[in-house]
C-alpha cells in the first residue's frame, strides 16, 4: 500500500489486512491491547489515508476489538 506525506507518495508498506479497500485491519497477539498497538494501528490509516480500521488483540483470554477512526478525515461527533 502507498504511504503518503503531503499529497506525495513516499513509500509502500504492508499492513495485516486490507478489507473492501477501505478498512486496515490489524491483528495482535498480546495478554492486552497496547499503546504501541494502537499506536502502529492509527499511523496505518494516517499513512495510507483511510478513515476507519479495526484492531483486534488474539492474545486475551477473549477476542479484544478496537474501532478506530483517522481522526485527520472523519470529524469527531458531539
Amino acid at each position: 500500500m502507498p504511504i503518503y506525506f503531503s499529497d506525495q507518495i513516499v513509500g509502500r508498506r504492508r499492513i495485516d489486512f486490507f478489507v473492501a479497500e477501505a478498512i486496515s485491519i490489524e491483528t495482535k497477539v498480546h495478554t492486552d491491547i497496547t499503546n504501541a498497538g494502537l499506536a502502529q494501528a492509527i499511523n496505518n490509516l494516517e499513512t495510507h489515508r483511510l478513515e476507519i480500521g479495526l484492531l483486534l488483540n488474539f492474545g486475551a483470554p477473549g477476542l479484544q476489538v478496537r474501532r478506530l477512526y483517522n481522526n485527520k478525515l472523519v470529524p469527531k461527533t458531539k
